[in-house]
């Protein structure tokens, strides 16, 4: 048998004293959340007024010209008959079984973050192929953003946003941005340091390194890390719900609590639409990519 008796000579906090601890976390957080929420709610105005338009846009757009672009879209990146043929389908099924709103509020949104976590994803996962310093001090704060269950990142944004649009976008965007960073990283570090010598011997400063060698080649990992960032997202819409933000996860969120199988199953299956349409896109854009850069290289 093993001795734990060693255990009881460590210091034990005394209950009272943490008690007291977690009601000056609380208060003061409570305090900050009242003092400033306002301010912080109006600086994500813009962000709001954009996910309104365009969630507007693709439900009172007519059904027929949102389905004609977004099949010319996953066309132009897959250059693929089949799957375009797949999204038509899908997007008629969708629309037959009445779900075409609540697709268009979760399409809506997902954009949106998806573009968000690009946006700031991309920028840090360079600054973090740059310095290993920051490489060091980045990585464990995604480690916890990546290990954190997400009803942990509503608590804090909903204290200070309340419920709605831009707290489900901001939780999302927590935790779907870690692979887009840390597959930019990978992808910039990964790059042929002979390739690299010789845009430096052609004269090129390290912006135009960056944008004309590193990016281009690392880009086939980002392009993995986005899709990685994407199917987060999408597996964020059902707890996003719970705060407020519209489209397929509130029906089935309404089927667990009621106990509508097929409610929550049909919503289910066309939130795996989009995933499957989402994820076969860019995957055959990014190979498309590499292909195209491997033939300029052969050249």
């Amino acid at each position: 048998m093993a001795d734990y008796s060693w255990l009881s000579k460590f210091p034990k906090m005394d209950r009272s004293t943490l008690l007291e601890i977690r009601k000056y976390l609380d208060g003061s957080f409570r305090d900050f959340s009242r003092e400033y929420g306002d301010v912080i709610e109006s600086f994500f105005d813009p962000l709001l007024d954009f996910l309104i338009w365009f969630e507007k846009l693709l439900v009172q757009s007519p059904w027929w010209a949102v389905l004609l672009s977004i099949t010319a879209l996953v066309y132009f990146t897959s250059r693929s008959w089949k799957l375009s043929l797949g999204v038509v389908v899908s997007f008629l099924l969708i629309g037959y079984f009445g779900m075409w709103e609540d697709t268009m509020r979760t399409l809506s949104i997902i954009t949106v973050c998806t573009l968000l976590a690009i946006v700031l994803g991309v920028p840090i996962g360079i600054l973090m192929s740059r310095s290993n310093r920051t490489q060091a001090l980045v990585t464990p704060i995604l480690d916890v953003m990546q290990t954190m269950p997400a009803f942990v990142y509503l608590i804090p944004v909903v204290m200070l946003l309340g419920i709605g649009k831009v707290p489900g976008v901001i939780a999302v965007v927590i935790y779907a941005i870690p692979p887009v960073i840390r597959l930019t990283n990978l992808g910039i570090r990964l790059v042929d340091k002979e390739v690299l010598e010789a845009a430096t011997a052609y004269g090129a400063n390290p912006m135009q390194r960056l944008m004309g060698v590193q990016l281009p080649l690392a880009s086939p990992t980002i392009m993995a890390g986005i899709n990685q960032t994407i199917m987060m997202a999408l597996g964020m819409v059902v707890i996003a719900s719970m705060i407020g933000v519209k489209g397929l996860g509130q029906p089935v969120l309404k089927s667990i609590t009621n106990q509508y199988f097929t409610l929550g199953l049909f919503n289910g299956l066309a939130i795996v639409a989009l995933a499957i349409i989402f994820d076969r896109a860019s995957q055959a854009y990014a190979k498309r990519s590499q292909k195209h850069m491997q033939g300029g290289h052969h050249e």
